[in-house]
Order: C-alpha cells, then sequence, then structure tokens
C-alpha cells in the first residue's frame, strides 16, 4: 500500500509540494477522467477535480477507505457532500477559502455596474448600430445587502468600498461584530430586504438556503432593486425570480442558475432585466496560482502531521 495524494493537477507544475522521497506521499493525477490513477483505496489527500460536477467528485470516495483529507478546490461544498456518508469517521473535508475571493468580487462588482449603467443594452446596441444615450443608475449613493458574509461576502465590500455607497449592510447564518460594522442574522432579512437597491446573493448552499430567495423575500425587495445571485443557483426559487423580472418591478444578474447549465430555451435566457454570465466567478487567470499555493500549503501540512486549515467538517 502507498500514501497516495490524488490532484487535478500535474504535480510538477506545483511549486512547493512536500518532497516524495521524505514525505512517503505519492502523486497521482486525476482530473476526473473514467480511469482512476491508482486504487483508490491508498488515497490518504483527495483533491477534488475543479467544476467537474457531484457525479465526478463523489465517484471515487466510497472505495476511499484510508482517505484522511478531502480537499474542494471550489468555496462551496455541495458538490462533496452527496458522498461524505460513504467515508470513514474522521476524514476532514477542506474549502478552498483564499482561492475565489478576488475573482469572484471581480464579477460581482461587474455584474452590478453592468446592469445598473445598462452595458447589455449598449452591446446589443452596437450591434444594431443602435444609440442608446440617456440617464441610468449608478452604483454611487445606493444602499448595498450582502447575504452571505463569509471571506468573499467581505471580499466584495472591500471593492464596493470606493463606489461611494450610501450603506452596506451584512447579513450571515449568525450574527457578529466585524471591523466594518455589524453582521446581522439571517432572521433578520425582512426588515432589511425592503430598504436595499442591490442585493448580492454570496451565501453557501446549505438546507438552510436552498431557496431562501423565494416569493416572500422577492416581494420585500423595493421597487427597481437589483438582485445579484454568485453563490449557488438554488438559492433562488427560479419560478419566482421569473415572476418579479418579468413584472419588471425588479432586475437581477445572475452567476449561477438554477437549473445549470442553463438549458436552450429556459425563460430565463430572454428574461425582461436579467443578466447572466456562466458561472465564471472563480474562473479566471487569478483561479489556478492560488489553487496550487492551496494545494502546496495543506500538504505540506499534512505531511508533517499539522492541521490543515479550511476545515468545513469532519466525518463521524
Amino acid at each position: 500500500m502507498t500514501a497516495d495524494v490524488w490532484l487535478p493537477v500535474p504535480a510538477d507544475e506545483i511549486e512547493g509540494l512536500p518532497d516524495p522521497a521524505k514525505s512517503g506521499l505519492t502523486y497521482r493525477l486525476w482530473d476526473g477522467g473514467q480511469e482512476f490513477p491508482a486504487d483508490p483505496a491508498d488515497c490518504v489527500f483527495y483533491a477534488v477535480p475543479y467544476m467537474k460536477g457531484t457525479e465526478v467528485a463523489v465517484r471515487p470516495l466510497a472505495a476511499m477507505t484510508s482517505v484522511q483529507v478531502v480537499q474542494t478546490l471550489s468555496a462551496g461544498i455541495d458538490h462533496v457532500e452527496p458522498g461524505l456518508g460513504a467515508l470513514r469517521p474522521g476524514v476532514r473535508l477542506c474549502n478552498a477559502r483564499g482561492v475565489h475571493e478576488a475573482s469572484t468580487a471581480e464579477l460581482t462588482l461587474a455584474l452590478i455596474l453592468a446592469s445598473l449603467r445598462g452595458i447589455p443594452r449598449f452591446v446589443r446596441g452596437q450591434d444594431q448600430e443602435e444609440w442608446h444615450s440617456g440617464f441610468y443608475p449608478a452604483l454611487a449613493d445606493k444602499s448595498v445587502l450582502i447575504v452571505g458574509y463569509g471571506s468573499i461576502g467581505a471580499a466584495i465590500e472591500d471593492r464596493l468600498a470606493p463606489f461611494e455607497c450610501a450603506r452596506v449592510a451584512r447579513v450571515a447564518r449568525s450574527a457578529r461584530a466585524t471591523e466594518r460594522g455589524e453582521v446581522r442574522a439571517l432572521a433578520d432579512l425582512p426588515v432589511l430586504l425592503p430598504d436595499a437597491d442591490v442585493v448580492i446573493l454570496s451565501t453557501p448552499l446549505t438546507d438552510r438556503t436552498k431557496g431562501l430567495v423565494g416569493a416572500d423575500f422577492l416581494a420585500r425587495m423595493k421597487n427597481g432593486a437589483l438582485l445579484v445571485n454568485v453563490a449557488r443557483g438554488p438559492v433562488v426559487d427560479t419560478n419566482a425570480l421569473l415572476a418579479e423580472v418579468g413584472s419588471g418591478r425588479i432586475t437581477a444578474a445572475l452567476d449561477v442558475t438554477d437549473p445549470e447549465p442553463l438549458p436552450a430555451g429556459h425563460p430565463l435566457w430572454h428574461a425582461p432585466g436579467v443578466l447572466i454570465s456562466p458561472h465564471v466567478g472563480g474562473s479566471t487567470s487569478a483561479f489556478m496560482p492560488r489553487a496550487k499555493r492551496l494545494l502546496a500549503r495543506q500538504l505540506t501540512r499534512f505531511a508533517a502531521d499539522d492541521p490543515v486549515d479550511n476545515v468545513v467538517l469532519t466525518t463521524g
């Protein structure tokens, strides 16, 4: 038996990995292909292939009888959770905190600015040689509500700072204090939503947040408000959203949808006031360098028998 590490990128492309001769680790490349690179029972550290879906992510888990750490390269862990019941107790599940914050926050601001300033209309106008002048909403002086104030939510607020927003409210699973100000609990959403011009969703997908943005949530949003989803598609009830944007009462910018990928012919594609990007919040040139640094750091700690970072849960 060997102490295998399954990686979705070649080990020789990751600077700083523990020396196999000294650590006893054997690096195996697996990016979700049909064939496994070795016996899953020998894997002690499993880095999940990125953006390959639940079926790929969980496929080897039941056979990984020696695994100690499962490391995602995404901020969310919902694509791995269905397979956790097959693991023995004591396996640490780690997320990719620190990898996606910059890219996702960038896209969040891009979606907000594009939606408010009418960029999609300008692009279509350029195709048709039409000049759409006039006054458009600005982000300046708007009230923003961030629903899901983890590391990505905080990174979004960092990038909102220069835009002269009237105020930023923060909501997380539970209330707490931060250097920037108060974080309110999810239970406070009913009193916060009516005052928000822009509502940003950056919350993990959990049993509590699935369908969080339903008819009641949307009805509490003010007329003309913008909903921005960079979390997960199922956080939003798609039918409820279609009803609201169809009426023209609110608009939406979505990097994630339910279903996803959004199939051809789905009414969201052509819903009024909806801007869609294809789940590319973390998929930028910033991803791979940060992902490699995370893997090197985690495996260095693992090889030294030190606690690994970003532990979301431990099976058992």
